[in-house]
């Protein structure tokens, strides 16, 4: 075995006997699922908060409009005043009072109805109440125009527009956010592993580094060999725990399911796309909305084997990059917190990109915003994957980007990993003082 499978064996050995290292792989999905498990516990029980609203109406308006649903029930109040209303109240420890005001008209008492609450009312309360007096004085000034209760139904009646593509095949809305959703997640997982085992490269070449080991090991080796050494051994060991991780985590997950008859229903729901709106675009409609077949055929027509493909070369060439400029960082210092300057402009192009991916991936895959940044090598494993749920060619990315983005990562790669190797080589053997940027750009010319 040459000296940089030494070296790989040697640091690979190092992290997997680490009493920590073995302590977070066993505890770690124990973790992950007890956090899952209390999420959907304490999400069961706030859902099954039920809150109880009192109604003093005083007009002759919205007499049947608050009906009683799941998450809310209501009280009405009758000959009482507003002071004797709002004490009881809260002396019943209701949610609020709703206080409808004697006026002749429907539209002077929706203007001086009043929701009064211990503090600032829930938004879907709000909301929820708004509707039904929006609803009921929609119909009436419907009314007053001449539309009877009948076309008033038939006016509200939704509509979605049917959506097929140019071969005559059916598609469905929101497919592709959900798409993007998919690679974010694969993107989203690069960019943990080169946080997380990134600091692990850094803080072994601090160790080496204070203890004055290294002054012994690069007698034997080239910095250069020591440094991509440590970087592939530290890799192969994440690799490991993400494993164990993965498969420990789903099994234990499969059982507390099982056994303990756990619903992660809520949390599901909860992480589709139908709840909320995405960067200002419509709520969209999840699986359990559509056409469940349609649904299903296009997650399965996605791409796996060149999402998967793509992942691996993304993730190798993504973490080799980074993980150089930790170990440049970690033998430019001589303890961790003279790196806190370093840090941030790293993980920064690691934010942009989820952060970017999501904005620009989610309105439009194709537009500058997203190219450009699935070009950028910095960028490219976690905006790149984001758009690759879209297949290749017509209608997905362009063959040219992706081979440009794989050609731009490698020789960034090289490039990066040639820079930090300057640096390697000469700040190993530094110590006592803190450098400079400055400083750094000189001994990128030694």
């Amino acid at each position: 075995m040459g000296k940089l499978g030494l070296i790989i064996k040697r640091e690979y050995l190092a992290k997997v006997r680490n009493k920590s290292f073995i302590v977070m792989t066993i505890l770690s999905p124990i973790l992950i699922v007890g956090m899952i498990v209390l999420i959907a516990y304490l999400t069961k029980v706030n859902d099954s908060e039920k809150r109880i609203i009192s109604v003093l109406n005083e007009s002759e308006f919205f007499q049947q409009d608050f009906q009683i649903t799941e998450t809310t029930s209501y009280v009405h109040f009758e000959n009482l005043s507003l002071e004797e209303a709002k004490d009881s109240t809260i002396s019943l420890g209701y949610y609020g009072l709703l206080y409808l005001p004697n006026e002749k008209d429907m539209e002077e008492v929706a203007k001086s109805t009043y929701l009064y609450t211990q503090d600032n009312p829930n938004t879907q309360i709000t909301q929820k109440l708004e509707g039904i007096f929006q609803k009921q004085l929609r119909q009436k000034r419907l009314g007053n125009l001449g539309v009877s209760p009948d076309q008033f139904s038939a006016i509200e009646k939704g509509f979605e527009i049917n959506l097929a593509t140019f071969d005559g095949e059916k598609s469905i809305k929101g497919i592709n956010e959900i798409k993007a959703f998919i690679g974010g997640a694969f993107g989203y997982a690069i960019m943990m592993f080169i946080i997380i085992y990134g600091g692990f490269v850094m803080r072994s070449v601090i160790e080496e580094k204070t203890s004055r080991i290294i002054e012994v090991i690069i007698s034997s080796v080239k910095p250069f060999q020591l440094m991509l050494g440590k970087i592939i051994g530290t890799s192969l060991a994440g690799i490991t725990q993400f494993t164990i991780w993965i498969i420990s985590a789903s099994l234990l997950l499969f059982l507390v399911t099982l056994f303990l008859g756990i619903d992660l229903g809520p949390i599901l729901s909860e992480t589709q796309m139908t709840p909320g709106n995405i960067n200002g675009m419509e709520q969209l409609p999840g699986p359990l909305d559509g056409d469940m077949m349609l649904y299903a055929k296009e997650i399965l027509d996605i791409p796996w084997l060149l999402l998967i493909g793509s992942f691996l070369i993304y993730f190798i060439m993504g973490y080799l990059i980074y993980s150089s400029i930790y170990a440049a960082i970690g033998a430019a210092v001589d303890n961790e917190t003279d790196t806190q300057q370093f840090i941030f402009p790293i993980i920064l192009p690691l934010m942009l990109a989820i952060y970017i991916g999501f904005f620009s991936v989610f309105s439009n895959p194709h537009g500058p915003i997203a190219v450009g940044f699935s070009l950028f090598p910095l960028t490219s494993p976690i905006v790149m994957l984001m758009r690759l749920p879209g297949g290749i060619g017509e209608g997905g990315v362009p063959l040219w980007q992706l081979l440009l983005s794989i050609a731009l990562l490698i020789g960034t790669f090289l490039g990066i990993v040639s820079l930090a190797a300057k640096i390697y080589r000469v700040g190993i053997l530094m110590y006592g003082k803190r450098p400079t940027y400055k400083e750094l750009f000189k001994w990128l010319r030694y």
